[in-house]
């Protein structure tokens, strides 16, 4: 099968979360270079990253959190500058080669207003956790990207950093994958067996044209 649509997570993939998690760290009242080695250990440990904030604050509820950022104007929030530099020549080269674009990942309402006002025109479609109801890895939420391409799960790749929310789970449902080297998981995820069964392995996005363009070719 050849590949026919693009599919982009959205943390560490088109977005740089350093600015973010930094806020974050704010808002617990702790150094941000402390924030950020307690999550570096975390993932290494291979748990959940919102288990760094419950070292900082026990019974530390992100989503209560994210609302009381929100109210004295505080939200979560993320724009231009945020984005990888790769990002939009990417999308303007992927879309130039005629395939399908979208965007899905775990994010917020709030998160995919923001993404829609960053994307409009650029993409075909985004969707997110919160729009759907599922969220990586479960494999319904990638139930629900392959409904909304207009493509078989194997014409489908899905673009990501991480291997346990965004390779593994796309793979398992018929998807192609590719994992980018980049923020926290890339990074210390790189070495992990696992990573060889991405369809490509990235360390940025300007590469995925080209490997996508020889891949059909040899498909075709």
């Amino acid at each position: 099968m050849t590949i026919k649509a693009v599919v982009f997570d959205v943390g560490e993939c088109l977005v740089d979360e350093t600015r973010e998690f930094g806020t974050w760290a704010d808002w617990l009242g702790v150094p941000r270079h402390t924030f950020a080695a307690r999550l570096g250990a975390v993932i290494a440990q291979g748990r959940d990253y919102r288990e760094t904030f419950q070292v900082f604050s026990p019974g530390f509820d992100l989503y209560e959190e994210r609302e009381k950022r929100a109210a004295p104007g505080r939200p979560e929030w993320f724009g231009e500058d945020d984005l990888y530099p790769d990002v939009r020549p990417a999308l303007a080269r992927l879309r130039a080669d005629g395939l399908w674009l979208a965007i899905a990942g775990n994010q917020t309402v709030r998160s995919g207003a923001i993404l829609r006002g960053l994307f409009t025109g650029d993409v075909d479609l985004i969707g997110t956790s919160d729009d759907w109801g599922a969220s990586k890895p479960d494999p319904a939420f990638f139930e629900r990207v392959a409904e909304a391409v207009p493509a078989e799960p194997g014409e489908i790749l899905y673009v990501g950093d991480r291997l346990d929310n965004d390779v593994l789970p796309a793979r398992a449902a018929g998807m192609r994958t590719a994992l980018i080297r980049r923020g926290p998981w890339g990074w210390i995820q790189q070495h992990d067996r696992a990573a060889a069964r991405a369809t490509f392995r990235i360390d940025s996005l300007s590469e995925l044209p080209e490997l996508i363009a020889k891949d059909n070719a040899a498909g075709s």
